[in-house]
Parts: structure tokens; sequence; C-alpha cells
């Protein structure tokens, strides 16, 4: 999670989100990153989940099926990230902070622990959720208006979530 921290504080020198994400093979070995790049790109699809599943797509030998990797990522995946581990075959996903406004792996959806999902990857959630909410609030400090959701806020762990375990 310290590399896909890293990816982050890298997502603010081009304007971004400070959001990373970093693809480990079944060794450990790390086969991808990614972060924020929408500013960077003006691409609407630039998340740091969907690049690192990219350059890991690029760089292993089994093509678009990701299956026995793991995906770390500061932030609770959004609906189309979650997608994207789906459709990717990604084993287990690991993030940091959650998401309450439009988180999909437990905050406001569930998708990849969905009873209709095929092949469901394990979730870790809130790993190192401090300081990698703590990166989100700093970034956002100066953007928000007074009053509104505070992204990146670390929530109750999973199991005192409703509908968990």
């Amino acid at each position: 999670m310290r590399l896909a921290l890293a990816q982050a504080r890298a997502a603010l020198d081009t304007g971004d989100v400070p959001v990373g994400a970093v693809v480990l093979d079944r060794s450990g070995s790390v086969v991808g990153t990614g972060r924020n790049a929408r500013e960077a790109t003006g691409d609407p699809t630039a998340h740091a989940e969907i690049l690192a599943l990219r350059h890991a797509a690029a760089t292993m030998s089994q093509g678009w099926r990701l299956a026995g990797t793991t995906l770390l990522v500061t932030l609770e995946p959004c609906p189309m990230c979650a997608g994207a581990v789906l459709a990717a075959r990604v084993s287990r996903l690991v993030f940091g902070a959650y998401d309450e406004r439009a988180g999909a792996v437990g905050s406001t959806w569930d998708l990849v622990r969905d009873r209709q999902v095929a092949v469901r990857p394990e979730v870790i959630g809130g790993v190192l959720a401090e300081p990698c909410g703590a990166l989100l609030l700093d970034f956002f400090a100066g953007h928000r208006q007074p009053g509104t959701a505070a992204l990146g806020r670390p929530a109750k762990p999973d199991a005192d979530r409703p509908g968990a375990g």
C-alpha cells in the first residue's frame, strides 16, 4: 500500500485527485502501477485502478485476465473501477480509505461481492486508511465548499458495516 501511496502523491504534480494503485502478481512482484490522471490526460476513465490494470495486462503474459493478482488502491474503487476489477478477474482487492460518497466495494454499493457476480475477488478494506484518507482530505481542503461530503474519510472496518461478513 505504501507504493500505492507514492503513486497517489505523484498525482498531485498534475493537479489530479491523489489516488494511486499497484498490481502485484502471485509472487508479490509489481506488474502494474497507476495514479489518477484525468486532469493530466483529459481522459475521464484515467482513474488509478484502470491505469494500473492496463499496465499489468500489458506486462503479464496472460493478457487481460489478471487472475492471481492483487490490486492495491488508496481509495475504495468507484463503480467503473469495481467493474474493471471484475472484468480483469483480479483475485484480491485491497484498499485504503473508504469512499462513503461513491465507493462501490461496500460503502455506497458493493458491486464486487454481489451474488450475481460469477467470480468475486477477496476484499480487504481499510489498509493504511488514515494516511490514505489524510492525503485526500488535505487535497480537498482547498477545493470543497463548507458542508460538502469529505472524500476519503476513514470509515468503520468491514466487520462493523451493515451487511458485511
